[in-house]
């Protein structure tokens, strides 16, 4: 029975989920740090549209990047603060801004399936797969591939710096 158990954990991931615009996207659990809700951030003179700012997280400097500019989605509404999905990548410590947070889901890996073709643009370049779940599609966002900025805006933040 425990072997049993165990191997039915060892089948399956985590995965901490968010919304944005109208998808439902999730993140690898054990690359999350933390979540967390809107804090105050300090802008980057010159830097691309998609880097919201800069946020102060107990002394630790993080760049928060704008999900929805990154996806190349519709902007998020002037009353509605976004919240943020701080997440661990090669580079440092980096936060998601999402529209809202969802909850932890644990799913069985055989589900795991290729990306849908009604599924276009920089969306499609940044998702690994998707899980079919009752009644929506959790799209599974590859985290490095969304940290790494399109190489125009890369050459912005560069020269920004310098």
């Amino acid at each position: 029975m425990v072997e049993s158990n165990l191997s039915q954990m060892m089948a399956s991931k985590q995965f901490a989920t968010f919304t944005l615009n109208s998808l439902f996207l999730g993140v690898d659990v054990l690359k999350v740090q933390e979540v967390i809700r809107y804090q105050t951030m300090t802008r980057v003179p010159t830097a691309p549209a998609m880097v919201e700012g800069l946020i102060n997280l107990r002394g630790q400097i993080i760049t928060a990047i704008d999900l929805r500019l990154r996806l190349d989605l519709p902007p998020r509404p002037e009353d509605q603060l976004p919240m943020n999905v701080v997440i661990r990548t090669d580079d440092g410590a980096l936060s998601l801004l999402v529209d809202e947070i969802g909850d932890v889901v644990e799913i069985a890996d055989g589900s795991f399936e290729r990306i849908p073709e009604t599924v276009t643009g920089v969306v499609r370049d940044l998702v690994t797969g998707v899980y079919k779940l009752e009644g929506k599609l959790l799209l599974i966002l590859d985290t490095e591939k969304a940290a790494n900025l399109p190489m125009a805006s890369a050459l912005t933040l560069v020269s920004a710096k310098n």
